[in-house]
């Protein structure tokens, strides 16, 4: 039985459905209330493709966790997706795109190794899905790419990112999603993690932070601010456009004012708590 059946819950939020209300309240409609499709990035694609060989990487024993390995563990990754999504094929226009595109994430796996020895751990969970209702009754839910706890139970949180680590402005959207994940952790478990960890394998870096419990207070008091302001836009049907810079990645500036396009009717749904968070999603690239 999940949290979200044992205990009456006013709405649910991840760390993605709450940066995109944050980047652009339209944009979290055009995803969760009227549930547009995206067309697949080969960016995100290629995020994907990564972290599952990282993740797999952890099942051989220690010693066998070389850079060889790891990238032995690529191509059966890459047709094992083909095989799930077989529109991920449309993303190249000839063999020597996908190439070029297997080699960036070739690289990035190599980076990796040059940031942590994988012999050296044994993470506690990889890929793990976690959600907690607060005393509000939001339901918070996401999926931690690797949680590492030490002899002592001191917890580290840690995320790979196949950007590059962003500068001071994007740094706190980014150390967001980490807080997000520590107050779940913190109020399933009652216990503050010790460490996150942001791991940058575009470009090498790692950011790391330690929280406290204001923190994640703070963070609680956030996050609930986010959920009561999409009910109120649900209520008042009202979806305010926000122009950045991400905007050139998004797939529905033909239906965004910003960009003289109008949008359709607001379908009657509201957000939903019936499904789980995907596991992996563009945000994650960006």
């Amino acid at each position: 039985m999940t949290l979200a059946e044992e205990r009456t819950v006013i709405g649910a939020l991840s760390p993605s459905r709450a940066g995109d209300f944050m980047t652009c309240p339209l944009l979290y409609r055009f995803r969760v209330i009227d549930q547009l499709p995206e067309r697949p990035s080969a960016a995100a694609v290629r995020g994907t493709l990564v972290h599952a060989v990282l993740e797999r990487l952890y099942d051989l024993p220690a010693q066998a966790r070389t850079v060889a390995a790891a990238q032995d563990l690529l191509e059966p990754q890459w047709r094992r997706l083909l095989t799930e999504e077989p529109d991920y094929a449309g993303l190249f226009e000839n063999d020597e795109e996908r190439d070029a595109w297997l080699t960036q994430a070739r690289g990035m796996v190599d980076r990796y190794f040059t940031l942590e020895d994988p012999q050296r751990l044994e993470p506690a969970e990889r890929e793990m899905y976690v959600e907690v209702v607060l005393d509000s009754g939001l339901l918070l839910r996401g999926y931690i790419d690797r949680l590492d706890v030490a002899p002592t139970g001191e917890v580290r949180v840690v995320d790979y990112k196949t950007g590059t680590a962003p500068g001071r402005e994007w740094e706190a959207k980014a150390l967001f999603q980490m807080k997000f994940y520590a107050l779940a952790l913190w109020r399933r478990d009652g216990q503050v993690p010790r460490m996150l960890q942001l791991m940058y394998l575009g470009n090498g870096e790692i950011v790391r932070y330690v929280p406290d419990e204001a923190d994640l207070r703070a963070t609680e008091r956030k996050v609930e601010a986010l959920w009561e302001a999409i009910e109120r836009a649900v209520r008042t049907r009202e979806w305010r456009a926000r122009r950045s810079r991400l905007c050139d990645w998004c797939d529905h500036q033909a239906l965004c004012p910003e960009f003289g396009g109008t949008p359709p009717p607001v379908p009657d749904r509201e957000p939903g708590l019936s499904a789980r968070v995907s596991r992996r999603s563009a945000s994650d690239e960006l």
